[in-house]
């Protein structure tokens, strides 16, 4: 008899719970979920650093369509000069930047007019 009872009272408070947690009013519904904003790989931009008489990074892999900006932080003057000829900065010095837009897909490769040595290659897909 007495669990008769307890299970009169637990069963009607079971079923107001229930009835509780769901709604069905717009305001009651879940937060809509945001998917996170993920760029494609170098969509914007990429950097190239000139420091210590090298480009850095020597080889960079980029989209069509991607800019690349390099920025001279050595003391001396550079240049960022494509072998084929398709691109040239002039005369780069301390702070100096340049900026090339890739269009089309291929392998650049560049160097500084004023030091041999600095070569590097910018592959676009």
């Amino acid at each position: 008899m007495r669990h008769a009872r307890l299970a009169a009272l637990i069963l009607p408070a079971m079923l107001a719970l229930a009835a509780c947690s769901g709604s069905s009013s717009p305001a009651a519904s879940a937060a809509p979920s945001v998917a996170p904003s993920v760029a494609p790989p170098d969509a914007t931009g990429s950097a190239v650093t000139i420091a210590s008489f090298k480009f850095e990074p020597a080889t960079l892999t980029i989209s069509v369509g991607t800019t690349v900006t390099w920025t001279n932080n050595d003391s001396a003057s550079h240049t960022v000069t494509a072998d084929d000829g398709s691109f040239k900065s002039g005369t780069l010095g301390k702070g100096g930047t340049f900026s090339q837009t890739f269009a089309t897909a291929g392998t650049f490769a560049y160097h500084c007019n004023f030091h041999s040595s600095m070569t590097a290659t910018v592959t676009v897909q």
